[in-house]
Protein backbone atom coordinates (compact mmCIF):
# COMPACT_ATOMS: atom_id res chain seq x y z
CA UNK A 1 0.00 0.00 0.00
CA UNK A 2 1.36 3.72 -0.85
CA UNK A 3 0.78 5.03 2.84
CA UNK A 4 4.09 6.50 4.12
CA UNK A 5 3.31 6.89 7.83
CA UNK A 6 5.56 5.66 11.31
CA UNK A 7 2.46 3.08 11.82
CA UNK A 8 0.18 2.14 9.16
CA UNK A 9 -0.92 -0.84 6.49
CA UNK A 10 1.21 -3.39 6.35
CA UNK A 11 4.07 -2.76 3.90
CA UNK A 12 7.13 -5.31 3.26
CA UNK A 13 10.10 -3.65 1.87
CA UNK A 14 11.86 -6.53 -1.11
CA UNK A 15 15.00 -5.13 -2.74
CA UNK A 16 13.56 -4.59 -6.55
CA UNK A 17 14.95 -6.46 -9.18
CA UNK A 18 18.19 -5.02 -10.72
CA UNK A 19 17.29 -3.46 -14.04
CA UNK A 20 14.57 -4.04 -16.77
CA UNK A 21 17.02 -5.96 -19.14
CA UNK A 22 17.38 -8.38 -16.31
CA UNK A 23 13.94 -8.58 -16.09
CA UNK A 24 13.32 -8.83 -19.98
CA UNK A 25 15.95 -11.91 -20.12
CA UNK A 26 14.12 -13.17 -17.03
CA UNK A 27 10.63 -12.96 -19.10
CA UNK A 28 11.67 -14.70 -21.93
CA UNK A 29 13.31 -17.28 -20.19
CA UNK A 30 10.05 -17.66 -18.20
CA UNK A 31 8.08 -17.92 -21.74
CA UNK A 32 10.49 -20.09 -23.57
CA UNK A 33 10.02 -22.77 -20.91
CA UNK A 34 6.39 -22.43 -21.10
CA UNK A 35 5.58 -22.51 -25.05
CA UNK A 36 8.87 -24.79 -25.48
CA UNK A 37 10.55 -22.29 -28.27
CA UNK A 38 12.43 -18.97 -28.11
CA UNK A 39 10.02 -16.26 -27.12
CA UNK A 40 11.80 -12.73 -27.64
CA UNK A 41 10.67 -9.55 -25.92
CA UNK A 42 11.59 -5.80 -27.19
CA UNK A 43 10.16 -2.35 -26.31
CA UNK A 44 10.19 -1.89 -22.95
CA UNK A 45 8.39 0.36 -21.20
CA UNK A 46 8.22 0.97 -17.25
CA UNK A 47 5.15 1.31 -15.59
CA UNK A 48 6.62 2.44 -12.03
CA UNK A 49 6.83 -0.59 -10.24
CA UNK A 50 7.75 -0.27 -6.55
CA UNK A 51 10.73 -0.82 -4.18
CA UNK A 52 9.39 -4.48 -4.54
CA UNK A 53 9.42 -4.74 -7.69
CA UNK A 54 10.17 -4.18 -11.50
CA UNK A 55 7.36 -3.81 -13.68
CA UNK A 56 7.32 -3.35 -17.07
CA UNK A 57 5.28 -3.75 -20.71
CA UNK A 58 6.89 -5.25 -23.35
CA UNK A 59 6.09 -6.25 -26.55
CA UNK A 60 6.27 -10.21 -28.14
CA UNK A 61 8.87 -9.58 -31.00
CA UNK A 62 9.48 -13.11 -31.27
CA UNK A 63 7.22 -16.41 -30.77
CA UNK A 64 6.14 -19.51 -32.99
CA UNK A 65 2.81 -19.67 -30.67
CA UNK A 66 -0.20 -17.07 -30.77
CA UNK A 67 0.79 -14.51 -27.47
CA UNK A 68 -0.96 -10.98 -26.81
CA UNK A 69 0.74 -8.73 -28.75
CA UNK A 70 1.87 -6.78 -25.74
CA UNK A 71 2.32 -8.63 -22.08
CA UNK A 72 3.47 -6.86 -17.91
CA UNK A 73 5.81 -8.16 -16.68
CA UNK A 74 6.14 -8.15 -12.78
CA UNK A 75 9.67 -9.25 -11.19
CA UNK A 76 9.86 -9.28 -7.23
CA UNK A 77 13.34 -8.89 -5.44
CA UNK A 78 13.66 -11.39 -2.55
CA UNK A 79 11.26 -11.52 0.53
CA UNK A 80 13.68 -10.78 3.52
CA UNK A 81 13.19 -13.29 6.03
CA UNK A 82 11.20 -10.87 8.61
CA UNK A 83 8.57 -9.97 6.20
CA UNK A 84 5.19 -11.08 7.85
CA UNK A 85 4.09 -12.33 4.55
CA UNK A 86 5.51 -12.84 0.59
CA UNK A 87 3.59 -10.54 -1.64
CA UNK A 88 5.06 -12.35 -4.58
CA UNK A 89 3.09 -15.34 -3.22
CA UNK A 90 -0.02 -13.41 -2.21
CA UNK A 91 0.33 -12.10 -5.84
CA UNK A 92 0.99 -15.37 -7.80
CA UNK A 93 -1.55 -17.24 -5.82
CA UNK A 94 -4.31 -14.57 -6.55
CA UNK A 95 -3.56 -14.48 -10.53
CA UNK A 96 -4.06 -17.97 -10.68
CA UNK A 97 -7.50 -18.29 -8.78
CA UNK A 98 -8.84 -15.31 -10.82
CA UNK A 99 -7.73 -16.37 -14.37
CA UNK A 100 -9.56 -19.59 -13.43
CA UNK A 101 -12.78 -18.01 -13.39
CA UNK A 102 -14.58 -18.03 -16.98
CA UNK A 103 -13.12 -14.80 -18.92
CA UNK A 104 -16.58 -13.43 -18.84
CA UNK A 105 -16.42 -12.81 -15.04
CA UNK A 106 -12.93 -12.18 -14.79
CA UNK A 107 -12.18 -8.64 -13.51
CA UNK A 108 -8.37 -9.01 -13.28
CA UNK A 109 -5.41 -9.75 -15.77
CA UNK A 110 -5.15 -13.35 -16.82
CA UNK A 111 -2.07 -14.64 -15.64
CA UNK A 112 0.05 -15.99 -18.87
CA UNK A 113 3.15 -17.58 -17.09
CA UNK A 114 4.50 -17.19 -13.63
CA UNK A 115 8.02 -19.02 -11.93
CA UNK A 116 8.44 -18.65 -8.39
CA UNK A 117 11.87 -19.46 -8.41
CA UNK A 118 11.99 -16.77 -10.45
CA UNK A 119 9.93 -14.73 -8.76
CA UNK A 120 8.51 -13.46 -11.99
CA UNK A 121 4.83 -13.02 -13.13
CA UNK A 122 4.05 -12.48 -17.15
CA UNK A 123 0.46 -10.95 -17.03
CA UNK A 124 -2.44 -9.88 -19.98
CA UNK A 125 -1.74 -5.88 -20.55
CA UNK A 126 -5.21 -4.55 -19.95
CA UNK A 127 -4.00 -1.48 -21.77
CA UNK A 128 -3.39 2.14 -21.19
CA UNK A 129 -7.28 3.36 -19.25
CA UNK A 130 -7.15 5.73 -16.75
CA UNK A 131 -6.99 4.38 -12.87
CA UNK A 132 -10.27 5.24 -11.30
CA UNK A 133 -8.12 8.02 -9.31
CA UNK A 134 -7.54 9.53 -12.75
CA UNK A 135 -10.98 9.94 -13.47
CA UNK A 136 -11.88 10.77 -9.40
CA UNK A 137 -8.86 13.21 -10.10
CA UNK A 138 -10.21 14.62 -13.45
CA UNK A 139 -13.16 17.52 -14.15
CA UNK A 140 -16.40 15.00 -15.41
CA UNK A 141 -18.70 14.18 -12.21
CA UNK A 142 -21.21 11.87 -14.28
CA UNK A 143 -17.89 10.20 -15.16
CA UNK A 144 -16.56 9.66 -11.96
CA UNK A 145 -20.23 8.68 -10.50
CA UNK A 146 -20.56 6.02 -14.13
CA UNK A 147 -16.80 4.85 -12.88
CA UNK A 148 -17.81 4.66 -9.39
CA UNK A 149 -20.98 2.36 -10.19
CA UNK A 150 -18.51 0.31 -12.15
CA UNK A 151 -15.86 -0.74 -9.79
CA UNK A 152 -18.62 -1.32 -7.36
CA UNK A 153 -20.29 -3.79 -9.72
CA UNK A 154 -16.71 -5.51 -10.25
CA UNK A 155 -16.02 -5.92 -6.78
CA UNK A 156 -19.49 -7.29 -6.63
CA UNK A 157 -18.83 -9.53 -9.46
CA UNK A 158 -15.47 -10.85 -8.20
CA UNK A 159 -16.81 -11.64 -4.25
CA UNK A 160 -19.72 -13.49 -6.19
CA UNK A 161 -17.23 -15.65 -8.10
CA UNK A 162 -14.61 -16.72 -5.55
CA UNK A 163 -17.19 -17.67 -3.05
CA UNK A 164 -16.05 -20.22 -0.45
CA UNK A 165 -12.54 -20.21 -2.33
CA UNK A 166 -10.93 -20.43 0.52
CA UNK A 167 -9.25 -23.96 0.42
CA UNK A 168 -8.42 -23.35 -2.96
CA UNK A 169 -6.28 -19.89 -2.45
CA UNK A 170 -4.88 -21.89 0.62
CA UNK A 171 -3.93 -24.62 -1.78
CA UNK A 172 -2.13 -22.21 -4.31
CA UNK A 173 -0.07 -20.57 -1.58
CA UNK A 174 0.95 -23.66 -0.18
CA UNK A 175 2.13 -24.81 -3.18
CA UNK A 176 4.47 -21.28 -2.97
CA UNK A 177 5.92 -21.83 -0.11
CA UNK A 178 4.20 -18.80 1.61
CA UNK A 179 4.54 -18.20 4.96
CA UNK A 180 0.87 -16.22 5.14
CA UNK A 181 -2.15 -16.44 3.12
CA UNK A 182 -4.13 -14.16 5.95
CA UNK A 183 -5.61 -10.69 4.93
CA UNK A 184 -2.51 -8.84 6.15
CA UNK A 185 -5.51 -6.07 7.47
CA UNK A 186 -6.13 -8.71 10.13
CA UNK A 187 -3.22 -8.59 11.95
CA UNK A 188 -3.05 -4.61 12.44
CA UNK A 189 -6.40 -5.03 13.35
CA UNK A 190 -5.81 -6.86 16.00
CA UNK A 191 -2.60 -4.50 17.20
CA UNK A 192 -4.87 -1.70 17.08
CA UNK A 193 -7.52 -3.43 19.12
CA UNK A 194 -5.25 -3.94 21.81
CA UNK A 195 -2.74 -0.54 21.21
CA UNK A 196 -4.94 2.58 20.23
CA UNK A 197 -7.19 2.50 23.74
CA UNK A 198 -3.15 3.95 25.68
CA UNK A 199 -2.56 5.67 22.33
CA UNK A 200 -5.99 7.88 22.76
CA UNK A 201 -5.36 8.52 26.24
CA UNK A 202 -2.03 9.84 25.85
CA UNK A 203 -2.63 11.90 22.87
CA UNK A 204 -6.15 12.40 22.58
CA UNK A 205 -7.02 12.44 26.93
CA UNK A 206 -9.28 10.37 25.54
CA UNK A 207 -10.90 7.07 27.53
CA UNK A 208 -11.96 3.73 25.87
CA UNK A 209 -14.53 2.20 27.80
CA UNK A 210 -15.45 -1.19 28.50
CA UNK A 211 -18.29 -0.91 26.12
CA UNK A 212 -16.14 -0.14 23.14
CA UNK A 213 -13.70 -2.62 23.77
CA UNK A 214 -16.42 -5.50 23.83
CA UNK A 215 -17.56 -4.53 20.53
CA UNK A 216 -14.53 -3.97 18.97
CA UNK A 217 -13.72 -7.93 20.25
CA UNK A 218 -17.43 -9.11 18.75
CA UNK A 219 -16.70 -7.32 15.32
CA UNK A 220 -13.28 -8.27 15.07
CA UNK A 221 -14.59 -12.07 15.52
CA UNK A 222 -16.94 -11.56 12.41
CA UNK A 223 -13.60 -11.67 10.26
CA UNK A 224 -13.55 -15.08 10.50
CA UNK A 225 -17.56 -15.68 9.65
CA UNK A 226 -19.27 -17.52 6.83
CA UNK A 227 -19.36 -14.75 4.08
CA UNK A 228 -16.40 -15.39 3.08
CA UNK A 229 -14.66 -14.28 -0.51
CA UNK A 230 -11.28 -13.27 -2.09
CA UNK A 231 -10.17 -9.48 -2.07
CA UNK A 232 -7.14 -8.04 -3.88
CA UNK A 233 -7.08 -6.19 0.09
CA UNK A 234 -5.63 -3.29 -1.45
CA UNK A 235 -9.05 -2.18 -3.64
CA UNK A 236 -7.59 1.56 -4.25
CA UNK A 237 -8.75 3.69 -6.68
CA UNK A 238 -4.83 3.97 -8.48
CA UNK A 239 -5.20 -0.32 -8.64
CA UNK A 240 -8.51 -0.04 -10.50
CA UNK A 241 -8.29 0.10 -14.08
CA UNK A 242 -11.60 1.83 -15.62
CA UNK A 243 -11.97 0.11 -19.53
CA UNK A 244 -14.29 0.94 -22.03
CA UNK A 245 -15.96 -2.34 -22.59
CA UNK A 246 -15.02 -4.78 -19.67
CA UNK A 247 -16.02 -2.34 -16.96
CA UNK A 248 -13.17 -2.06 -13.93
CA UNK A 249 -10.47 -4.49 -13.70
CA UNK A 250 -8.29 -4.58 -10.54
CA UNK A 251 -4.57 -5.08 -10.34
CA UNK A 252 -2.10 -5.50 -7.72
CA UNK A 253 -2.95 -8.53 -5.65
CA UNK A 254 0.28 -8.38 -3.36
CA UNK A 255 -2.22 -8.34 -0.81
CA UNK A 256 -4.52 -10.68 -2.13
CA UNK A 257 -6.37 -12.77 0.62
CA UNK A 258 -9.66 -14.37 1.01
CA UNK A 259 -11.95 -12.22 3.99
CA UNK A 260 -15.75 -11.36 4.81
CA UNK A 261 -16.69 -9.21 1.86
CA UNK A 262 -18.16 -6.89 4.28
CA UNK A 263 -14.80 -5.80 4.85
CA UNK A 264 -14.57 -4.78 1.30
CA UNK A 265 -17.83 -3.74 1.29
CA UNK A 266 -16.81 -0.92 3.90
CA UNK A 267 -14.68 0.53 1.57
CA UNK A 268 -17.92 1.98 -0.21
CA UNK A 269 -19.14 3.54 2.56
CA UNK A 270 -15.77 5.13 3.70
CA UNK A 271 -14.03 6.03 0.83
CA UNK A 272 -10.98 3.48 0.33
CA UNK A 273 -9.85 3.80 4.06
CA UNK A 274 -6.35 2.08 4.00
CA UNK A 275 -5.26 4.51 0.19
CA UNK A 276 -3.81 8.22 0.24
CA UNK A 277 -7.03 8.64 -2.12
CA UNK A 278 -9.55 9.29 0.36
CA UNK A 279 -12.19 12.16 -0.11
CA UNK A 280 -15.48 12.62 0.50
CA UNK A 281 -18.23 11.07 -1.84
CA UNK A 282 -21.34 13.29 -2.88
CA UNK A 283 -24.56 12.29 -0.29
CA UNK A 284 -26.59 9.31 -1.91
CA UNK A 285 -23.37 7.63 -3.96
CA UNK A 286 -22.37 5.51 -1.77
CA UNK A 287 -25.57 4.24 -0.95
CA UNK A 288 -25.96 3.46 -4.44
CA UNK A 289 -22.53 1.85 -4.91
CA UNK A 290 -23.38 -0.20 -1.60
CA UNK A 291 -26.98 -1.06 -3.93
CA UNK A 292 -24.42 -2.37 -7.26
CA UNK A 293 -22.34 -4.12 -5.17
CA UNK A 294 -25.48 -6.00 -3.32
CA UNK A 295 -27.17 -6.70 -6.25
CA UNK A 296 -24.25 -9.09 -6.97
CA UNK A 297 -23.35 -10.66 -3.96
CA UNK A 298 -27.24 -11.45 -3.26
CA UNK A 299 -26.62 -13.91 -6.20
CA UNK A 300 -24.09 -16.19 -3.77
CA UNK A 301 -25.49 -14.79 -0.59
CA UNK A 302 -28.90 -14.35 -0.48
CA UNK A 303 -29.01 -13.55 3.63
CA UNK A 304 -27.04 -10.24 2.56
CA UNK A 305 -30.07 -8.86 0.75
CA UNK A 306 -31.74 -8.71 3.91
CA UNK A 307 -31.25 -5.68 6.21
CA UNK A 308 -31.20 -7.01 9.15
CA UNK A 309 -28.50 -9.37 8.41
CA UNK A 310 -26.49 -7.20 6.20
CA UNK A 311 -26.35 -4.08 8.21
CA UNK A 312 -24.98 -4.91 11.39
CA UNK A 313 -21.82 -6.75 9.64
CA UNK A 314 -21.27 -3.77 7.42
CA UNK A 315 -21.53 -1.43 10.79
CA UNK A 316 -19.00 -3.82 12.55
CA UNK A 317 -16.48 -3.41 9.50
CA UNK A 318 -16.55 0.16 9.07
CA UNK A 319 -15.79 0.34 12.83
CA UNK A 320 -12.84 -1.59 12.53
CA UNK A 321 -11.66 0.39 9.47
CA UNK A 322 -12.27 3.79 11.35
CA UNK A 323 -9.99 2.01 14.19
CA UNK A 324 -7.44 0.72 11.92
CA UNK A 325 -6.87 3.55 9.98
CA UNK A 326 -6.81 5.53 13.43
CA UNK A 327 -4.09 3.87 14.76
CA UNK A 328 -2.39 4.03 11.61
CA UNK A 329 -3.09 7.58 10.82
CA UNK A 330 -3.04 9.57 13.84
CA UNK A 331 0.14 11.61 14.39
CA UNK A 332 2.26 10.70 17.42
CA UNK A 333 3.90 12.94 19.86
CA UNK A 334 6.25 14.77 18.11
CA UNK A 335 5.23 13.93 14.18
CA UNK A 336 3.64 16.57 12.17
CA UNK A 337 -0.12 16.52 11.03
CA UNK A 338 0.66 16.04 7.70
CA UNK A 339 -0.97 14.61 4.05
CA UNK A 340 -1.76 10.59 4.27
CA UNK A 341 0.90 10.36 1.26
CA UNK A 342 3.28 13.43 1.28
CA UNK A 343 3.86 12.50 -2.50
CA UNK A 344 0.09 12.16 -3.59
CA UNK A 345 -2.53 14.60 -2.82
CA UNK A 346 -3.89 13.24 0.05
CA UNK A 347 -6.00 14.60 2.80
CA UNK A 348 -4.08 15.64 6.09
CA UNK A 349 -4.88 12.75 8.35
CA UNK A 350 -6.65 14.69 10.85
CA UNK A 351 -8.88 15.88 8.54
CA UNK A 352 -9.66 11.72 7.05
CA UNK A 353 -10.17 11.03 10.70
CA UNK A 354 -12.42 13.79 11.73
CA UNK A 355 -14.75 12.22 8.45
CA UNK A 356 -14.77 8.90 9.44
CA UNK A 357 -15.66 9.56 13.03
CA UNK A 358 -18.40 11.71 12.16
CA UNK A 359 -19.52 9.03 9.51
CA UNK A 360 -19.28 6.88 12.40
CA UNK A 361 -21.03 8.67 14.45
CA UNK A 362 -24.26 9.12 12.19
CA UNK A 363 -24.50 5.27 11.10
CA UNK A 364 -24.19 4.28 15.12
CA UNK A 365 -27.20 6.65 15.87
CA UNK A 366 -29.36 5.61 12.94
CA UNK A 367 -28.74 2.00 14.52
CA UNK A 368 -29.60 3.08 18.11
CA UNK A 369 -25.74 1.85 19.51
CA UNK A 370 -25.33 4.09 21.65
CA UNK A 371 -21.65 3.44 23.01
CA UNK A 372 -20.50 4.08 20.00
CA UNK A 373 -22.58 7.55 18.81
CA UNK A 374 -21.12 8.94 22.49
CA UNK A 375 -17.63 7.63 22.13
CA UNK A 376 -17.31 8.92 18.33
CA UNK A 377 -18.52 12.38 19.70
CA UNK A 378 -15.41 12.23 22.08
CA UNK A 379 -12.73 11.59 19.39
CA UNK A 380 -14.20 14.14 16.94
CA UNK A 381 -14.28 16.51 19.68
CA UNK A 382 -10.87 15.33 20.39
CA UNK A 383 -9.14 15.33 17.49
CA UNK A 384 -10.86 19.46 16.07
CA UNK A 385 -9.17 20.09 19.97
CA UNK A 386 -5.78 19.01 18.97
CA UNK A 387 -5.78 19.72 15.54
CA UNK A 388 -8.00 22.68 14.64
CA UNK A 389 -11.38 23.75 13.17
CA UNK A 390 -9.85 22.66 9.50
CA UNK A 391 -10.28 18.84 10.48
CA UNK A 392 -14.05 19.11 10.35
CA UNK A 393 -13.51 19.83 6.41
CA UNK A 394 -12.90 17.20 3.95
CA UNK A 395 -13.46 18.05 0.71
CA UNK A 396 -14.84 15.95 -1.97
CA UNK A 397 -13.24 14.25 -4.98
CA UNK A 398 -11.74 16.65 -7.47
CA UNK A 399 -14.52 15.48 -10.12
CA UNK A 400 -17.17 16.33 -8.05
CA UNK A 401 -15.83 19.70 -6.74
CA UNK A 402 -17.59 21.84 -9.61
CA UNK A 403 -20.99 20.55 -8.26
CA UNK A 404 -20.81 22.33 -4.95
Amino acid sequence: MSVEITTGPPEVRVPASTVATDTVATAEAVLSKRTGAPVRLTDTEDLGGSDRSVVLRVRIAESPFELPRTVVVKHYGECPPEARSDPFAHEAASCQLTTALPPEARVSPELIAHDATERLLVLEDLGRGSTLADVLFGEDPRAAERALLAWARALGRLHSTTAGCAADFDALMRRLGAKSWTDPVTDDIGTAVAELPELIAQLLDVATPPEMTERLQAASEQLGGRFQAFSPSDICPENSLVTGSSGVRFLDFEWGCVRDVAMDAAYLQYPFPSSWCSYALPENLAQSMLSTWRSEVAEVFPELDDDEVLLPRLFNAQLLWVWVSTWWYLPREGENDRPIDLHMPSPRRSTALVDRWRHLRLDARAADITEVAEFADKMIDALVDRFGAGALHLQPYPAFRAEQ
